[in-house]
């Protein structure tokens, strides 16, 4: 039986006379890390600690002290699975469907006759911690793909025989046993359901379709999350509760931002505060494109089918894509703004001496989203991108890697945000272009990103259909990610759509094209931005950035002069003269989220002052007129202008 050499993670070898278990090899390094081990890492792959490894490899094993996403892949998946079990116990003619982990939590889909009720979550989740007190071994079996479709189907589970059905009937397929629950799954689980621990909780109950297809039978689904311990769960459990007073679409009531209704659904009624707070945005990134020297465009909405066609987003994407009929004609409102932009450069011959060549554009576009997944500004069908095209030669594409990320760091510290990670995109499954094409894309940007000084994670398979991309996550104030800014290199639709330049020789070359976005969505990032600040604005933002609050009628004179100094000094502003209390009206502007107000009444009017509340502030500060409009127009100055 020939040796089988472990490589653990520090360098060092342990030689072993066959195939040996991951947990045989927790045991042999030592007692404390066989009892902490809840699976390996095999060769980067993450395994089962009784699946045997029958050649050398790379080994590390996995404890759920460690700071690492497998940990918590592991611990959801066991989550939906000990749950899947605790339903089956409890409800014995409920049939099970599918239920993988997904970011933060889990769920499962189920078929009953009976609804679920709120009550019967309790009752699960109280279920699931007796399974996992029971600390029931999880084993992997491997089954003959038609003995699998007969169990399931002799037990009545016809929805997990239909899936097990859809394999190709040569493959064999992996089953996981916890005690008396049996699942289809390709694992890895952890050793036995005690390691779950007591750090999960069930949120809710929703419907979801069989297959997600509308057409199907309409199935329960339930939500959960789980976490190490208790201390993460109850800090996410917190950070949900933060995220739901933080909710762009209710803090968009109060301040009277914008709303969605059905007869333009996934598409924004922008109100005079929130089109006020979008055209902020918009103005600022425009000034920073101009001073980084790109050159602003637009191009039409509604394009014929051909030019898709001809760039492969028809193929690749025409799914999302809206169509109309005019004239035997089939056009297509743009996704993206990729292709009209090369039109633009392809006007004219492009030398060497005109690269790089950067065109920005607020390009509006339009991508089908099915109704399920619309969620607010956050996931709509229609939306503006802060879209940029540079074309440049293969060697600028260091330098213009390295300006814009400097550029777009910059720009998120001005919205406050610091904390921002940067993922390396690479190849998709389904891709244009040649897999030379794509190692010289890849190479290219890698290096790039290096050159910048950026710590990039890989993100594998997730690239554009046309080139990988460096995507930029921000952090939010309360913990959470958003992937907004990207970087893609391109040397695809050049190529397609015969863009070209003349070389320093005189011949005729394809550019680069670097397709970069910094806030992404205008409506997205506003979304974010709301839910960030919770609606209270740095007084640049701020839809409304003062609210005057006369507080007896004798002010009324007064508080018109004082609005149009602050309005002539550039601030927005808004007038309240109503006959009423000044506590409500104080009450009445801070909800709207003002962050400056200005009580006035017969003394200020009188002395030419203004009193001054900060919103979240119960105190005030008396100041002169003069210095007051000076203060303010200075603290609400544009950041980089």
């Amino acid at each position: 039986m020939p040796v089988v050499a472990i490589t653990l993670p520090d360098g060092s070898v342990r030689k072993f006379p066959g195939p040996v278990t991951g947990a045989a090899l927790a045991a042999d390094i030592g007692p404390g890390l066989a009892k902490a081990a809840i699976a390996a890492k095999v060769d980067g792959a993450v395994w089962d600690l009784t699946r045997p490894i029958e050649q050398d490899a790379k080994v590390a094993i996995v404890t759920r002290k460690d700071d690492d996403a497998t940990v918590y892949d592991l611990l959801r998946h066991d989550a939906a699975h000990v749950m899947a079990a605790a339903v089956k116990e409890l409800y014995p003619e409920t049939q099970i469907t599918i239920g993988p982990n997904i970011e933060d939590g889990f769920f499962y889909d189920f078929s009953r006759a009976t609804p679920f009720q709120p009550d019967d979550l309790v009752k699960i989740e109280a279920r699931m911690k007796e399974i996992v007190q029971r600390d029931v071994p999880v084993t992997r079996e491997v089954w003959q793909r038609d003995k699998a479709v007969q169990y399931f189907h002799d037990m009545g589970e016809k929805y997990k025989a239909e899936i097990i059905a859809s394999i190709p009937s040569h493959e064999d397929v992996t089953l996981y046993r916890h005690g008396d629950f049996v699942d289809l799954c390709r694992g890895p689980h952890l050793p036995s359901s005690g390691k779950l621990g007591g750090g999960f909780k069930l949120l809710k109950l929703a419907g979801a379709y069989w297959r997600g297809d509308s057409k199907n039978e309409m199935l329960q689904r339930i939500y959960g999350t789980a976490w190490r311990d208790e201390k993460e769960l109850n800090a996410y459990l917190t950070r949900i509760e933060e995220a739901e007073k933080r909710d762009h679409r209710r803090i968009a009531k109060e301040m009277d931002l914008f709303h969605f209704q059905e007869e333009a659904a996934g598409m924004a009624f922008w109100h005079p505060n929130g089109w006020t707070l979008y055209r902020a945005l918009e103005d600022y990134i425009r000034a920073r494109l101009r001073k980084a020297d790109y050159q602003e465009v637009r191009t039409p909405t509604l394009m014929d089918r051909t030019l898709w066609e001809q760039s492969g987003h028809w193929e690749k994407f025409g799914h999302h894509m809206y169509t109309t009929e005019s004239e035997e004609r089939t056009f297509a409102l743009k996704p993206m703004n990729c292709p009209g932009h090369i039109q633009i450069y392809k006007q004219g011959i492009k030398s060497y001496r005109d690269l790089p060549y950067r065109m920005a554009e607020f390009g509006a576009c339009h991508r089908y989203e099915p109704s399920g997944a619309l969620h607010g500004l956050m996931r709509v069908r229609g939306f503006t991108q802060d879209d940029a095209h540079i074309f440049c030669t293969e060697a600028q594409i260091t330098p213009e890697t390295k300006s814009f990320c400097d550029l777009l760091l910059d720009v998120y510290k001005d919205f406050g945000f610091r904390d921002v990670r940067v993922k390396f995109s690479d190849r998709p499954k389904v891709r244009a272009g040649s897999d030379e094409t794509w190692d010289r894309a890849e190479a290219a940007l890698r290096n790039a990103a290096q050159a910048a000084g950026l710590e990039v994670t890989l993100n594998p398979g997730e690239g554009a259909f046309y080139g990988p991309k460096l995507e930029f996550v921000l952090r939010d104030t309360i913990g959470r990610d958003w992937q907004c800014g990207t970087l893609q290199v391109d040397f695809v639709l050049p190529e397609r759509l015969g863009a070209q330049y003349t070389a320093e020789d005189g011949t005729r070359q394809r550019p680069v094209m670097l397709h970069r976005a910094i806030l992404g969505s205008l409506e997205r990032f506003t979304g974010i931005l709301i839910e960030h600040y919770a609606g209270k604005f740095p007084l640049w933002l701020a839809p409304v950035q003062v609210a005057i609050a006369t507080i007896t009628q004798d002010g009324d004179a007064y508080a018109n002069q004082v609005s149009a100094r602050l309005r002539a000094a550039g601030l927005r502003v808004t007038l309240d003269l109503a006959n009423e209390k000044i506590n409500y009206k104080v009450r009445e502007h801070s909800l709207a989220k003002v962050p400056v107000l200005l009580a006035i009444g017969k003394r200020e009017a009188e002395q030419e002052t203004v009193s001054i509340r900060r919103l979240g502030s119960d105190g005030q500060e008396v100041l002169a007129l003069s210095e007051a409009v000076a203060r303010l127009a200075a603290e609400a100055r544009v950041p980089g202008q």
